[in-house]
């Protein structure tokens, strides 16, 4: 029975003190047998009053220690002024009778260890006040339970990866700060969501993943899913299940890592390696080709002039249209996967625009209408006028496909000085004077889901066999490669225009207008050449071009064979013209040991591939004329004409010396 009891207090002694329910012995069982912890102290003195036996077991004072003490001595010395505040909460306003009030504190045991209670406190009447009456629930291992979830959580929001707890459901229950990052809702949004829904799996592949996962336990894999904005994301899914203390399957622990950035980088790599294999491709296939390209298109110019015949004539411009084309073809090959740079010289582009007009006049449907627009001032660009010639060629194909029933074609050029309001709307613009090139058409558009594919290789959306993939592909190349840029504007159903942004030169002077006017080429006067060329169709043609413009030629099929013939006529030989690739002596070794023979020996290097290596080491050789293959009879025998006599005139020094 709970009973009277007389105790010294601290600094008085204690009076007698009748407790409350003295005669009630269920009250007294109750008390002395609760498994919990429980005590009574006074409201004013906080001297404890009773204590029953689990508080004595819990916290290892004995019953006479703990009617020494006050409720402040179990508190460590940081939680005795919230013991104070909450006995002034507690009895210091009007509190209605029998309320209860529940406070976490901290509390010491006799061996020091602290503890996490949850204080459940009733007032109780004493003999001579106010008491309390305290159910003291130890809490620490759910403290620390709950301590350890906040530090799990706070580690799982610091990962880069998306990790999420689903139910067996598949209803979202954990959705840490990487999943929010990654995908877009936050934890609050994705609560209670079905996952498969969300994230939009693929649902064969969800399926077949669940199975597994009930199956072994865990599944892994690679697959797109879509964020909140709708952005497809690649990520490597973990999942494993999570087992409660019997065993049995209670959720599924998820773990999203992002690898869409990896990926665009494999496809990246994986792209530059097929580029460098058909650069590789190339490379020994277009000597070949421009070989066969070389004689056909020497030959047609050799019997343009001894043909009168008008059918005839049509006859040798359509096998010399289709071998021009085929050396296109190798060219825009070769730019495309080797950036190959041909000569950057000052040229007007007005001059490329009309040039691509003729021909475009002569082979494109007649219900296409054909329109220019430019201004007499356009500015000069330094480029090569072979790219920025098949830059507009692409643009106008691409354009003549998009309108197969017919419509208008413009071809246009314009001065525009790029400001900085332009490039804070163009992020990939540059600023300075430029050239713009236009090709607008009125077909049908390109759309969307298209419009962002366009530039990579290989893609097109012609039938097969009517389109390599490579034409706008090959634009963007040769566009960054002249420090330029470009823009599209399309609507689907009216049309699209693309303008090409090439640096200009507003202040340089391209000569006048005729660029390149039709001259007649010079004769030889029985000069010698030395032909070298491994391929026999190759020196053929040559041979018989030159010879009919009044030059004499010696060939060789190889560089041993050159070496040896101007050994023994080097007196007589006015020129060398020589190819590069060849199997026992190549042209830059060729080259090399003629200039220790005679350093002022004048060379012209031709060459089908566009190696600018070689290039760049024939020039520090003292190469100054280069012939790319296929070349014509014309562009043969320029060249030549010019090399002999810049190298005479190099001879003769300066006038009057």
């Amino acid at each position: 029975m709970l009973e009277t009891v007389e105790t010294p207090g601290k600094s008085q002694s204690r009076t007698n003190i009748v407790l409350f329910a003295e005669n009630d012995p269920v009250f007294q069982v109750l008390f002395d047998g609760s498994p919990m912890p429980m005590w009574v102290y006074d409201s004013r003195t906080l001297n404890f009053v009773a204590v029953n036996e689990a508080a004595i077991r819990h916290y290892g004072y004995t019953r006479e220690e703990f009617l020494m003490m006050t409720i402040a001595d179990l508190c460590p010395s940081r939680e005795i002024g919230l013991a104070l505040v909450y006995r002034t909460k507690m009895f210091d306003t009007e509190i209605p009778s029998g309320l209860s009030r529940m406070v976490t504190w901290k509390m010491r045991k006799k061996d020091g260890t602290v503890l996490d209670v949850e204080l459940t406190s009733s007032p109780i009447a004493l003999s001579v006040g106010n008491g309390v009456m305290v159910f003291a629930n130890d809490i620490t291992e759910r403290k620390r339970a709950e301590r350890k979830i906040h530090e799990q959580t706070s580690l799982l929001n610091l990962a880069n990866d998306a990790i999420y707890v689903a139910d067996l459901e598949d209803r979202i229950v954990f959705w840490n700060k990487g999943a929010e990052a990654l995908y877009g809702w936050t934890s609050e949004e994705v609560l209670q969501q079905k996952r498969g829904e969300l994230l939009q799996w693929n649902q064969p592949l969800f399926e077949a993943a669940k199975q597994e996962l009930n199956q072994c336990g865990d599944w892994s894999g690679e697959t797109r899913l879509k964020t909140k904005m709708g952005k497809e994301v690649t990520v490597i899914s973990r999942w494993t299940l999570v087992r409660d203390e019997d065993g049995e399957p209670k959720s599924v622990l998820v773990i999203n890592t992002d690898i869409t950035e990896k990926k665009n980088l494999e496809r990246q790599f994986l792209r530059a390696q097929r580029l460098e294999s058909i650069g590789t491709l190339a490379s020994g296939i277009a000597h070949d080709l421009n070989n066969i390209l070389a004689p056909i298109l020497m030959s047609i110019g050799l019997m343009r002039k001894s043909v009168t015949d008008e059918g005839t004539q049509k006859l040798l411009t359509t096998i010399e249209s289709s071998a021009e084309r085929g050396a296109d073809i190798v060219r825009q090959v070769l730019t495309f996967a080797r950036g190959v740079e041909g000569e950057r010289i000052l040229i007007q582009p007005r001059h490329i625009i009309n040039e691509l007009v003729k021909i475009m006049v002569q082979t494109f449907p007649k219900n296409i209408q054909i329109r220019t627009k430019f201004p007499r001032d356009l500015w000069p660009v330094h480029g090569d006028p072979t790219q920025l010639h098949q830059i507009l060629l692409n643009l106008c194909v691409n354009a003549r496909d998009a309108m197969p029933e017919g419509g208008e074609l413009l071809v246009a050029a314009e001065n525009r000085t790029v400001d900085e309001q332009y490039l804070a709307m163009n992020p990939e613009a540059s600023s300075g004077s430029f050239v713009v090139l236009q090709v607008s058409d009125a077909g049908s558009g390109i759309p969307p889901e298209v419009l962002e594919k366009i530039f990579d290789p290989f893609f097109t959306t012609k039938e097969p066999g009517k389109g390599t993939g490579l034409g706008l592909s090959t634009v963007l190349g040769i566009v960054k490669s002249h420090g330029g840029f470009l823009n599209i504007e399309t609507r689907v159903g009216a049309g699209t225009t693309f303008r090409i942004f090439i640096p200009a030169s507003p202040s340089a002077d391209t000569g006048g207008d005729n660029v390149n006017p039709e001259v007649e080429i010079p004769r030889g006067n029985g000069e010698l050449i030395l032909l070298v060329d491994d391929e026999p169709s190759v020196r053929v043609a040559a041979t018989k071009t030159l010879e009919l413009h009044g030059y004499r030629i010696y060939t060789a099929e190889d560089g041993t064979d050159a070496l040896a013939l101007y050994f023994q006529r080097r007196a007589e030989i006015s020129l060398i013209l020589t190819d590069i690739e060849m199997d026992l002596m190549d042209g830059v070794t060729l080259v090399r040991s003629l200039k220790k023979l005679d350093a002022k020996v004048p060379v012209i290097v031709s060459s089908g591939q566009g190696h600018a290596e070689q290039k760049n080491m024939l020039r520090n050789l003292g190469v100054k004329k280069f012939l790319d293959k296929p070349y014509g009879a014309d562009q043969l025998l320029r060249i030549v004409h010019e090399a002999i006599h810049e190298h005479a005139a190099a001879e003769r020094g300066p006038a009057g010396v």
